[in-house]
């Protein structure tokens, strides 16, 4: 007799991958929704505030769902290898000290320095591709956002 669990076994036990992935999806899809309530959602001829932020909720929250419900043929959560994992808590990192420079050097400089990180460091590209590319989203941004939507992005203490 073998240790090894059959196939029903192993379709039935434990939560799936896709499963707590929906999940994740849902509980984010709620908090966003239990924070929105601070905005008047308005009407649909006029609408407030809260009304983009509720659409994106229930569309974000639907999803969650049916990922969750359909995900019952992925691969057991216990079963995933994490190789991954040191690579995704850099840049998660690096996100979160992005978000703390960028009030201080300003969007450019810190969506530049971002990229070059990703790009250069991360991945390994060749400097020239990655300083443009990083210096060209930089800028294209910052002219599409801030320009053309009117959307305030902080500056670089130098005005840059």
């Amino acid at each position: 007799m073998t240790s090894e669990p059959s196939s029903i076994e192993r379709k039935r036990g434990g939560l799936k991958s896709d499963q707590l992935s929906g999940l994740m999806l849902l509980a984010l899809a709620l908090y966003v929704g239990w924070e929105n309530r601070a905005y008047p959602v308005g009407t649909l001829q006029e609408p407030g505030p809260g009304y983009m932020p509720l659409i994106l909720v229930v569309f974000l929250g639907a999803t969650g769902l049916l990922i969750a419900l359909w995900g019952a043929k992925s691969a057991p959560l216990a079963s995933m290898n994490w190789t991954e994992a040191a690579r995704a808590v850099v840049i998660l990192v690096a996100c979160g000290v992005a978000t703390f420079a960028l009030e201080r050097i300003g969007y450019r400089l810190t969506v530049i320095a971002l990229l070059i990180f990703f790009l250069g460091v991360i991945e390994r590209k060749r400097p020239l591709p990655v300083a443009l590319v990083a210096a060209g989203f930089s800028f294209a941004s910052f002219y599409i956002v801030g320009d053309l939507l009117h959307v305030p992005l902080p500056r670089s203490p130098w005005g840059f």
